[in-house]
């Protein structure tokens, strides 16, 4: 194994706290989801963090997928829904839909390199067997530039 980067942060107080990292250039207020935004200001929580990594790292595990499948992607877009759920014993846990918009891609194409792309990204591998995860892959076709 080779570590290719390390992310290093610190969370103060929890859900109604704050979280950075060691280099700065991240630092956000949080709060409880669907909770009131404190201190005049705009707060996040774990699930919208969490929403906006795996939906960068699987974008960009379409891409290296697509590449090996000599398949070419313009304007991709990949929409997560993290959500954060409650079973019936007050526990906690979070399931994801990923749906990926591959615009110029046919629809065969497009829901196999969803599945190939699921099959490396690190954030999929990190999940798997602990989070239910909904795939869907949309295609349409490209908009013309006027």
């Amino acid at each position: 194994m080779k570590t290719l980067y390390t992310a290093r942060a610190t969370s103060v107080d929890g859900r109604n706290g704050s979280a950075q990292t060691d280099d700065g250039n991240l630092s956000v207020e949080l709060s409880v989801p669907g909770g009131p935004a404190k201190k005049q200001g705009k707060t996040t929580n774990p699930e919208q963090l969490f929403a906006c990594g795996y939906a960068a790292c699987f974008g960009s595990a379409l891409e290296v997928v697509a590449k090996k499948e000599n398949a070419t992607l313009r304007n991709v877009e990949i929409h997560s829904e993290v959500k954060l759920n409650q079973d019936d014993k007050g526990g906690y846990f979070l399931s994801v839909v990923l749906n990926a918009t591959l615009p110029g891609i046919e629809p065969e194409v497009a829901e196999k390199l969803v599945k190939l792309a699921h099959g490396i990204c690190p954030y999929s591998k990190a999940t798997q067997g602990n989070i239910e995860v909904e795939l869907k892959a949309n295609s349409q076709p490209l908009k013309k530039a006027a």
